[in-house]
C-alpha cells in the first residue's frame, strides 16, 4: 500500500522527536500500521530543515495552512501548543477532511467540545494521548483498556515541574523559590511558571482526564486549581513527621452529587506508591469498579517520550483510514449521544480531610478556643502537634489533621481561627487524601 503521508506543524522538540521515532522505527511502525508513514510536509519557522531527522524527502513551509491545505496530506499533527493558530489550523484541517493529531492539552480541555463536534460531522479523527502525561499511554487506557470499568476516581501527578519542585524540598529541605529558580535553569520550568506552578497545565489535563473517565463534557472552566508556591519548607517537614507526603496532585472523583475535579497540594500517607514518585517523572492512579485500583507511571514531557505518544496515535488513524467513522472508538470514550449531564462540583461542596498549619501566641485556652470553634463547626481532630513556643516572639506553631469534612464548613472554620486575637498570619491548609 502506498505510504500515509503526514504533515507536522512544528519542528520544536516533540516535533524534531516526531520525526526521529519515524524514522528510527519505520520499519517496526510500518509491520505495526500496515502500511509505510512518512512525513511529506513541515511548517516551520526554520529556513531549512535539520539533517538526521530522516525529514531529506519532506516539503517545507513557513506558512502551517499550506500544509492543512494541502491535498495530498491525510493526517495534520499539531505541535505548536497555546490557542492560536493552533484552533484554527485543527478546525481547518478538520473542514478539509485530514485527520489531526495533536499534543495541545490547552487547545482540548478549552476547545475540545467544538472541536470533536466538528470532527464528527466530517468523520475524521482527533487524537490527542500525547497532551496528557507525555509518553505514558494514559487516555488509550482510560477510552479502551478499562472501558468495561465505571471510573469511581482517579489521582495524578500531571505536571513534572511541580513534582520537581516538592521533591526537592522534601529530600534536601529547600525552599519553593530556590527550587523553581533552579527548575528554570534545567529548563523543566518556563521564565514564566505560573502554568506549571498555579496548576493551570495540571488544569487542563485533568479536564480531559475526567471528560474520559466519567463520559462528561469537556468543562475546563470548572476546575478547581491551586498551586504549590505558598508551600512552606515547613509545611514539607510536618507532614513527614505525620507520616505524610506533600504532592500536587489533580484528582477527579464520581459522587452522587457531582464530579469532583480539582488540582491542588495533597498530603497523601508516604507508603502509597505514588508518593514515591520523584523529580520530572508523571503517574496516574486510577480506580475502576472492577480491576480496582491501577497506576502508570512514565516521564510525562521530552521531545521522545512525547513523541512515542503522537507517533501512537498516527499508527492508530494509519489503521482504521479506510473504517466507518460510526465503528471508531469515540474521542471522549461515550459515544456523543450518551454523555452525561452529571455535573461538575463546586469546590466548597467537596469533601476531604485537611491539614492545618498556624501560628499561635503562647497562652493558655488557645488550644481549647481553636478545637471548640472546629468542634462547633462538625470537624473533628484526626492528630496534633505542637512545636516548641520561640523564645524570640513567644509563638508556636499548632499542626491539625482533621478527618473528612465539607470544604465550605472548614472554610469557615478557618476564618473564625483566624479572626482570634492569639492566632497570627493565615492559617495553612492543605487538603488530604488517603487514595486507599
Amino acid at each position: 500500500m502506498t505510504p500515509v503521508k503526514v504533515g507536522l506543524l512544528g519542528l520544536g522538540t516533540v516535533g524534531g522527536g516526531t520525526a526521529t521515532v519515524l524514522k528510527r522505527n519505520a520499519e517496526e511502525i510500518a509491520r505495526r500500521a500496515g502500511r509505510g508513514i512518512i512525513i511529506d510536509y513541515v511548517s516551520t519557522s526554520k529556513s531549512e530543515l535539520p539533517e538526521g531527522l530522516g525529514l531529506s524527502g519532506s516539503r517545507i513551509t513557513r506558512d502551517p495552512f499550506d500544509v492543512v491545505n494541502d491535498p495530498d496530506i491525510e493526517i495534520v499533527v499539531e505541535l505548536y501548543g497555546g490557542d492560536e493558530p493552533a484552533k484554527s489550523l485543527v478546525l481547518q484541517a478538520i473542514e478539509n477532511g485530514k485527520h489531526v493529531v495533536t499534543a495541545n492539552k490547552a487547545l482540548i480541555a478549552v476547545h475540545g467540545n467544538e472541536i470533536f463536534e466538528k470532527a464528527r460531522e466530517k468523520g475524521v479523527i482527533v487524537a490527542f494521548e500525547a497532551a496528557v502525561a507525555g509518553g505514558i499511554p494514559i487516555i488509550k487506557s482510560l477510552r479502551e483498556g478499562l472501558s468495561a470499568n465505571k471510573i469511581n476516581w482517579l489521582a495524578g501527578i500531571i505536571n513534572g515541574t511541580g513534582n520537581f519542585i516538592l521533591s526537592e524540598m522534601r529530600d534536601k529541605g529547600r525552599d519553593f523559590e530556590d527550587v523553581l529558580a533552579e527548575a528554570q535553569a534545567l529548563g523543566y520550568a518556563e521564565s514564566d511558571p505560573t502554568f506549571d506552578v498555579e496548576g493551570i497545565d495540571a488544569g487542563h489535563k485533568l479536564t480531559i482526564l475526567s471528560s474520559i473517565a466519567f463520559g462528561i463534557p469537556l468543562q475546563f472552566e470548572k476546575t478547581y486549581m491551586e498551586g504549590i508556591s505558598d508551600i512552606s519548607s515547613e509545611d514539607v517537614g510536618y507532614a513527614d513527621e505525620l507520616g505524610y507526603g506533600i504532592k500536587h496532585l489533580g484528582i477527579a472523583r464520581r459522587t452522587e452529587r457531582g464530579i469532583e475535579q480539582r488540582v491542588h497540594p495533597t498530603l497523601i500517607p508516604k507508603d502509597r506508591l505514588i508518593a514515591n514518585v520523584n523529580g520530572v517523572m508523571n503517574a496516574v492512579l486510577v480506580k475502576g469498579d472492577a480491576v480496582g485500583p491501577t497506576m502508570y507511571y512514565g516521564a510525562g514531557a521530552g521531545g521522545e517520550p512525547t513523541a512515542s505518544a503522537v507517533v501512537a496515535d498516527i499508527i492508530d488513524i494509519a489503521r482504521v483510514l479506510t473504517s466507518d467513522p460510526e465503528n471508531r472508538v469515540p474521542h471522549l470514550a461515550f459515544q456523543p449521544d450518551s454523555l452525561s449531564d452529571h455535573p461538575v462540583l463546586a469546590m466548597d461542596a467537596v469533601d476531604t480531610a485537611f491539614y492545618l498549619r498556624l501560628s499561635a501566641r503562647d497562652e493558655a485556652g488557645v488550644l481549647a478556643n481553636i478545637t471548640r470553634i472546629l468542634g462547633d463547626d462538625n470537624i473533628s481532630i484526626e492528630a496534633f502537634i505542637q512545636k516548641e513556643t520561640s523564645k524570640t516572639n513567644g509563638k508556636a506553631d499548632i499542626i491539625l489533621l482533621t478527618k473528612v469534612v465539607n470544604e465550605g464548613d472548614m472554610n469557615q472554620a478557618i476564618a473564625k481561627i483566624e479572626a482570634l486575637d492569639v492566632v497570627t498570619g493565615k492559617v495553612t491548609r492543605i487538603r488530604v487524601e488517603n487514595l486507599g
